[in-house]
């Protein structure tokens, strides 16, 4: 097994039955002065989602912990080991904001940014797979179970499996995977999908996703595929649609505390108790829509279907790549569309938006989503979005209207939101209305079967289906069900959910 040499000189590692490799640790930026650290959770995403599961699982995460330059050392977190690769300012330059972020991510999302093509960028993503490769071969455990998240690693299944032939892969991408004809613009192209080959199982959180996934490989590699199964070399790879979901019990008992509901109620006096209250939680990024949101909202005020006094909308955005370019302009244009809306409509002590950029904790979240009488979620494109279930999760009074994009994945689970096609400014005027003015039985009616499907799928549903189609011996799914219910109740899942068997089949319409 080859070792690498950052590798060299480090203190002998623990290995683990099961490894976590993700481009991030899931660790705040700073530790404590007493050397403690903690998980670093944002609205939805990656971290929300896995952090329930591995929290009482024995296990190991893979990833960078921020910061350029050599590897630190750090403790574990929740019992979770934390083993950090490095990158360099380069690495982080070409790979990350480079070939991950201006060339896949775009792409990725229906082309909404023009995706951009440098080979620096291309070498340092094989640079940069590579050593996460090695690294998860140094803590694995003989015979282990590997699970690698999403696009900034997509080679490293492939690289793994090289130098590690007894592991059980599995790779799950978190973001869309885009229609053969944008993918086929990708210079690199076999490559990356050789890379993903690398695993025993490919997730997607849709199963048009795991078909085209199936299309290319047929198209650019000539092997044989199907939406279920990928034969190469001497081996099957099995691909399906695992939506991934959110921990709904611990956000509704967050939700339900008496001190998060007294905050929501603070909350809304200090928004001057308006009538209604619109609430959209974004990361910054040009995907989500948030230009084309505002833009409807200023039409609304300005043809007086919707009036300050009434009805405000607070606009959480979430600084994110803030050293890519495209994000600088694009923090820079809503901003100007912010003021330019207060000044326009605002009133003194009532602007029309509450924008907001600072992170807030999972308690003011919950209380925020208890004040939102109507929660836009109105991506131009996402694999999932969580945080349209986190709000579904966190109305335990029933109540609350869920504006959803067509274009999020969440979508197809939640058909009961009021669906509306975010690039139709009229249509998403239309569903802005439908929703403010709906009667209470309708948006009661509408989150009762909205709730009663996250209880059915939640993050331990996600982690159950994806790990036993991947752990077919069945090994690790009876450790993780014995260590603290975590999993209670696992049963074996053969194969992964496809089109015609998906959890999220139930709800036409999607």
């Amino acid at each position: 097994m080859a070792v690498s040499p950052l590798l060299i000189g480090m203190p002998e590692m623990r290995q683990s039955s099961l490894v976590v490799v993700a481009n991030r640790l899931p660790i705040d930026d700073s530790v404590a002065p007493d050397g403690a650290c903690e998980w670093r959770r944002s609205p939805g995403g990656l971290v929300g989602a896995l952090h329930p599961l591995l929290r009482h699982t024995p296990a190991t995460w893979v990833g960078w912990a921020g910061g350029a330059g050599s590897a630190p050392a750090l403790p574990d977190v929740d019992g979770v080991r934390m083993h950090t690769v490095a990158l360099s300012r380069d690495d982080l330059r070409d790979h990350y904001e480079g070939f991950s972020n201006a060339t896949l991510w775009p792409l990725y999302h229906d082309a909404v940014e023009q995706p951009q093509h440098h080979r620096r960028w291309w070498e340092a993503y094989q640079r940069v797979n590579q050593r996460f490769a090695e690294a998860t071969a140094e803590v694995a455990e003989q015979g282990g179970i590997v699970w690698v998240q999403d696009y900034h690693l997509q080679l490293v299944p492939g690289l793994l499996r090289a130098l590690r032939p007894d592991l059980r892969i599995g790779f799950f991408l978190h973001v869309p995977f885009p229609p053969p004809e944008l993918f086929m613009q990708l210079p690199r192209r076999a490559e990356l999908l050789r890379g993903m080959l690398g695993a025993d199982l490919v997730g997607f959180q849709r199963a048009q996703a795991a078909h085209n996934f199936a299309q290319l490989v047929t198209k650019v590699l000539e092997l044989p595929a199907t939406d279920r199964r990928i034969g190469i070399d001497d081996r099957v790879v099995r691909i399906g649609a695992f939506p991934v979901s959110i921990d709904t019990a611990e956000m509704a008992a967050l939700a339900a505390r008496p001190e998060v509901a007294a905050r929501a109620r603070r909350l809304r006096r200090d928004l001057g108790d308006p009538r209604q209250v619109i609430l959209s939680v974004d990361r910054m990024d040009y995907t989500k829509g948030i230009e084309q949101r505002l833009k409807a909202y200023s039409e609304l005020l300005a043809s007086g279907d919707v009036k300050v006094r009434d009805t405000v909308l607070v606009q959480v955005a979430m600084p994110s790549r803030e050293r890519v370019g495209q994000y600088q302009i694009l923090r820079e244009r809503i901003e100007r569309e912010v003021g330019r809306i207060n000044g326009e409509f605002g009133r003194v002590g009532e602007p029309a938006i509450h924008y907001l950029t600072q992170p807030f904790d999972r308690a003011e979240l919950a209380a925020l989503y208890r004040v939102a009488d109507v929660m836009a979620v109105t991506p131009l494109r996402d694999g999932m979005n969580l945080v349209a279930k986190e709000y579904v999760a966190a109305r335990v009074d029933g109540a609350g209207a869920l504006l959803l994009s067509e274009f999020a994945g969440t979508a197809a689970e939640l058909p009961e939101a009021y669906l509306v096609n975010p690039h139709d400014l009229e249509g998403l005027k239309q569903g802005l209305c439908a929703a403010l003015r709906a009667s209470p039985t309708d948006v009661g009616q509408r989150m009762r079967a909205m709730r009663a499907y996250l209880h059915q799928h939640d993050i331990r549903a996600w982690a159950r289906s994806y790990l036993s189609a991947l752990d077919e011996a069945g090994a690790l799914i009876n450790r993780l069900a014995s260590t603290d219910g975590t999993l209670d109740g696992a049963a074996r899942v053969p194969a992964p959910a496809t089109p015609a068997a998906s959890p999220a089949t139930h709800h036409a319409g999607g």
